[in-house]
């Protein structure tokens, strides 16, 4: 989470649904890093998934026309993440190696907020908040991300998975 320079739902959703994706097609091994291609079915700039997209470029290596260009024509990481894909779910991820794929998604309304998160929320971007109430805000979101990623890190209704078929491993 340092990494990412905040913590946040958005943020521990991005861990977890790669944490489901990389177990899932790696059960008895480590993964590969930079061996992993990665499809949004969003644009990079809708809503969060330039976030998540970050988060998945730290652990995969996976960037789209930037990051590491290799060495000596190996190990180059671009053009492993693409946007924009004809997917079932959030993100689909490919061990370039097999062509086995998943596709995952986060469903984070099965860890909702405390009742009062979204109105302290508000007071804190509206600048209306007491110090108490700032504070009850920041312990609230924390206690979700908490939730998220130690209660429900491997609940298949949180972060569901969905294995796809072998194909060609598009270029």
């Amino acid at each position: 989470m340092r990494l990412a320079g905040h913590s946040c739902p958005t943020v521990a959703a991005a861990y977890g649904m790669t944490r489901r994706a990389l177990l899932a097609l790696y059960p008895d091994t480590l993964p590969e890093r930079g061996a992993i291609r990665t499809d949004f079915r969003a644009d990079r700039l809708s809503g969060v998934t330039g976030v998540i997209a970050s988060v998945v470029t730290l652990i995969t290596g996976a960037t789209h026309d930037t990051g590491f260009k290799g060495l000596a024509g190996r190990f180059d990481r671009r053009k492993r993440m693409y946007f924009l894909a004809d997917i079932g779910e959030e993100i689909r991820f490919t061990r370039l190696d097999t062509g086995a794929a998943v596709d995952v998604r986060a469903e984070l309304q099965g860890v909702p907020f405390a009742p009062q998160t979204p109105a302290l929320l508000q007071k804190c971007l509206d600048g209306t908040a007491s110090a108490e109430e700032a504070t009850a805000f920041r312990d609230g979101w924390q206690e979700r991300v908490r939730k998220l990623l130690l209660e429900h890190g491997d609940d298949p209704e949180v972060f569901v998975l969905r294995p796809v078929a072998r194909a060609s491993i598009p270029a």
